[in-house]
């Protein structure tokens, strides 16, 4: 843990981690923070209504002059937040969220071209990375089990770190499963449509990757931000996978049910 905070060699004053559900953010959002030189990446900005925001950020929803100072007062709420004890603002940006935030951007911003020039207007130097999980059939399992289980993470000794609701046996739902599918395949081009309207080459994670050396992956990240990435070296994992022996079920089901069709799934 770093014991003071360092400012990036490459300048950088924020970064976003542009993803999509149960693609390994959660891990590198937790990892990030771990490492005391890199904010506390969170979903900020997570459900697309400006009252939603102040509320996760604990702000008045009254008592601003206009919509932009109820706008700058979240801004600065999360970026204080999203810095923590560093001087770098880390955010974790799920694409369903993205359209309304940068909209709102474009309204305190009006001057400013692109999505990403609006954001460094307000938030400073930023360093886009795009953390994916190519197996689509997997991400859908996965996020349709976090749904129906009410289990969304766990520690590495089993401890619940986060639950939506009651436990519930999950139920297998082919047509669920194609939908979910299609949902984070579109959430996908969607992100790599916007690299391509703005320009943007990012740093990019697999599911993968993360998953096989995380500590490595993280060093590689914490080093292309402008840090030692020796910070990296030792962190515990935060969280456990959850996948187990109902999800390769699942798994082997549907590509049977589809005819090892689905090249979606692949």
């Amino acid at each position: 843990m770093a014991q003071m905070a360092v400012q990036s060699r490459f300048d950088y004053q924020a970064y976003i981690i542009c993803t999509s559900p149960r693609s390994g953010s959660t891990l590198l959002c937790r990892l990030l923070a771990a490492t005391g030189v890199a904010g506390r990446p969170e979903s900020y900005f997570h459900v697309p209504t400006l009252a939603a925001w102040q509320k996760s950020l604990n702000l008045q929803t009254v008592d601003y002059e206009d919509k932009a100072s109820a706008l700058k007062a979240v801004f600065n709420r999360a970026r204080s937040k999203g810095m923590g004890e560093s001087n770098l603002f880390g955010l974790r940006l799920q694409r369903k969220s993205a359209s309304f935030f940068f909209e709102q951007l474009e309204y305190i911003h009006p001057g400013v071209s692109g999505d990403l020039a609006r954001f460094e207007a307000e938030f400073g130097k930023t360093c886009i990375v795009h953390l994916t999980r190519q197996d689509k059939l997997a991400q859908a399992i996965s996020l349709i089990k976090a749904m129906q289980t009410g289990l969304w993470h766990k520690a590495p000794d089993g401890t619940e770190l986060e639950r939506t609701s009651e436990p519930q046996e999950p139920d297998y739902d082919r047509d669920l499963i194609r939908k979910i599918i299609e949902e984070v395949t579109h959430y996908e081009d969607a992100w790599s449509n916007w690299f391509s309207r703005e320009g943007l080459d990012p740093y990019r994670i697999t599911y993968d990757e993360l998953a096989t050396d995380p500590e490595t992956i993280l060093a590689d990240l914490i080093t292309h931000l402008g840090f030692d990435g020796a910070v990296a070296k030792g962190i515990p994992l935060p969280v456990a996978k959850l996948a187990d022996k109902v999800s390769e079920e699942w798994k082997t089901r549907y590509l049977l049910d589809e005819g090892h069709n689905d090249t979606r799934a692949k």
